[in-house]
């Protein structure tokens, strides 16, 4: 099959992740793939973003800037329908961006299957982030694109039912959650001998992730033979690093800086314990993926985007996110179970490989549940 992609992101971080591990699945099937996006995306680095969008983005003022976001779609539109003109696409898959139209009317004029992937609701996170200005545009884009889609893939049930209370239909939503590419991923989850017990964190570390109240727990804690490992980089790094020296832990918390994705496996391996400290309701975050395939006994928040994929006591521990640090239901008193009990880690991160392996969280499988769709809306 013959499937354009078609996406607005601006920065190579998690999101070029999704892009390129699905298109790269898609083509091991067999697919076709042609990608369409912005020509900056295309010649940044990872961790890196174009230096054009970044100044504009400072000097417009905030809906000078949206509406700047608008009028994009007018040579994206131009570029998708030249693409489509020489590929001959039989199915267009999005990756959802605010304000972003031109892969619904390109699906429209050419009436082949349009599957749209939401990852968030962005309209209301930028009103709670970012300050948006044109929230009733803003909400009408979004739910325009939403509704226009034949199907529309939420990386949850969480975000599948708020995107159905705006009006889309239950049946046009499907739920394909993140993955990995399971084998560069070691099957041994063997639980590392030596101490001190290493706690690990993947990702762009940003101030709602908490690690801020990890490092003060590891301080308060004295008792604790417990290092921390962070593989990755982000706007709180360098106050993280401040705090871990203000509070005696130089020693014993290392900071990796920007890693390349391909690279993440190598360093997972190395953790007794991976962290997943706050995420935002809806997400479907990679590093627990990541967590899962190398055999990582977890700690995540118990919330319900986590259930979906972890279960309590047997795939996971999970805290819970409303509970103080050092409370017996909170994220510390976890850690600590876990830090003592080498065993309970072996027996969480079998069973969390065991369920990934059995659920099939992997860009595979996704690329053959997203084929599978666009064949179907072809008819068969």
């Amino acid at each position: 099959m013959r499937i354009l992609y078609s996406h607005r992101i601006q920065s190579r971080d998690g999101q070029s992740v999704h892009v390129e591990e699905l298109v790269a699945a898609l083509r091991d099937a067999g697919h076709e793939v042609m990608v369409v996006g912005p020509t900056y995306y295309a010649a940044s680095s990872f961790g890196g973003e174009s230096k054009v969008v970044a100044r504009l983005r400072r000097l417009l003022p905030g809906a000078l800037g949206e509406i700047a976001e608008l009028a994009y779609n007018i040579p994206a539109y131009l570029a998708l329908r030249r693409a489509a003109k020489a590929f001959r696409p039989e199915a267009i898959y999005e990756r959802y961006n605010l304000y972003y139209l031109a892969g619904k009317w390109l699906a429209r004029q050419l009436r082949v299957p349009y599957l749209l992937e939401v990852n968030s609701p962005l309209a209301e996170e930028r009103i709670t982030h970012s300050g948006l200005r044109l929230r009733r545009v803003a909400h009408w884009a979004e739910q325009t694109v939403w509704r226009s889609a034949d199907r529309v893939l939420a990386v949850t049930g969480v975000l599948r039912d708020m995107i159905a209370a705006t009006g889309v239909a239950r049946d046009r939503i499907e739920v394909i959650p993140n993955g990995v590419v399971l084998k560069r991923f070691a099957a041994d989850a063997a639980a590392r001998p030596a101490a001190p017990v290493v706690l690990g964190f993947v990702g762009f570390v940003r101030p709602w992730h908490g690690l801020d109240a990890v490092l003060r727990a590891m301080a308060a804690d004295e008792g604790a033979a417990i290092a921390l490992e962070v593989i990755g980089d982000g706007p709180v790094r360098k106050d993280l690093e401040a705090l871990a020296a203000e509070l005696g832990l130089g020693a014993r918390v290392h900071f990796t800086g920007l890693v390349e994705h391909h690279a993440v496996p190598g360093h997972v391996a190395g953790f007794d314990i991976a962290l997943q400290p706050q995420v935002v309701a809806y997400a479907s975050p990679l590093k627990i993926f990541d967590y899962m395939a190398a055999g990582r006994a977890i700690v995540a928040p118990d919330q319900p985007n986590i259930r979906e994929i972890l279960e309590h006591g047997r795939t996971a521990l999970l805290f819970d996110p409303e509970a103080p640090f050092d409370s017996p239901t909170g994220l510390w008193a976890a850690i600590r179970q876990l830090a003592g009990d080498a065993g309970l880690r072996a027996r969480l991160g079998a069973a969390a490989r065991a369920e990934l392996e059995a659920k099939d969280y992997t860009w595979a499988g996704n690329a053959q549940r997203v084929a599978a769709l666009a064949h179907q809306l072809r008819g068969g």
